[in-house]
């Protein structure tokens, strides 16, 4: 079984975006229950689908597929709900790639920091840009956003 463990942190400042370029992303949901989330996700001409089981604590599994980009660009025009943009930041930092997501769209002005472990008590650097942290808060993960955007908060 595929399992992702993944902390996830506010960003403080814009010290993370030195010497890296972004990707911008575009997402959606087929499915968003608290149970099961189905993800598709483009990122230039590559896309995937995504199932993620209900989180447990910085735990859940995750599937992860690669599919063509027009079957992607097809099934986002199904998606439950409006879709997330983003641009994403693969920062190196203590040994460990941290991702940066930068909102856009009704999450504009939301950035948040995500970096995957391979245990819950991994130890970790964490940067001195990474603020508060918000694992366990509901209204962060993208599925969410999706439906209760950061500007309406």
């Amino acid at each position: 079984m595929g399992i992702e463990i993944e902390r996830k942190f506010l960003v403080d400042g814009e010290d993370w975006k030195r010497g890296v370029t972004p990707q911008l992303l575009s997402q959606g949901y087929l499915n968003r229950d608290k149970q099961r989330t189905v993800r598709v996700r483009v990122a230039g001409d590559a896309a995937w689908l995504t199932i993620k089981g209900e989180s447990s604590g910085a735990t859940r599994a995750e599937f992860e597929y690669a599919i063509p980009l027009a079957d992607a660009m097809q099934l986002l025009s199904i998606c439950d709900g409006p879709r997330i943009e983003k641009y994403r930041w693969r920062v190196p930092h203590g040994g460990l790639v941290w991702e940066v997501d930068e909102f856009l769209g009704e999450n504009a002005g939301l950035v948040v920091a995500e970096v995957e472990l391979v245990s819950e008590d991994q130890a970790f650097d964490k940067p001195s840009w990474a603020g508060a942290e918000v694992t366990d808060d509901p209204r962060y993960f993208n599925s969410s956003l999706a439906s209760r955007p950061y500007l309406s908060w």
